[in-house]
């Protein structure tokens, strides 16, 4: 494994230098950053409405199987 580490720190020696060449007073996400940001948002808020309108629909009252026994019960059948 000596070849993975030096090629590491052979890939470190090169990439340092370039990020030390970034202003980072000039970087920023700009306009395009705060559009993809933004259509994420109102993506996620329209999943979210959606999940909520769902749920509402779901009925959490199990109904009895007609098939089973009435005498049996869910912990009886299981073991």
């Amino acid at each position: 494994m000596p070849d993975m580490s030096a090629s590491a720190n052979l890939a470190l020696t090169h990439l340092v230098p370039l990020a030390k060449e970034v202003d980072e007073n000039k970087v920023t996400p700009g306009i395009l950053g705060f559009i993809v940001f933004a259509v994420m948002a109102v993506a996620v808020w329209g999943l979210m409405k959606s999940m909520t309108k769902h749920m509402r629909k779901v009925d959490f009252k199990e109904s009895p199987d007609p098939k089973a026994d009435p005498g049996t019960t869910v912990a009886d059948s299981k073991s």
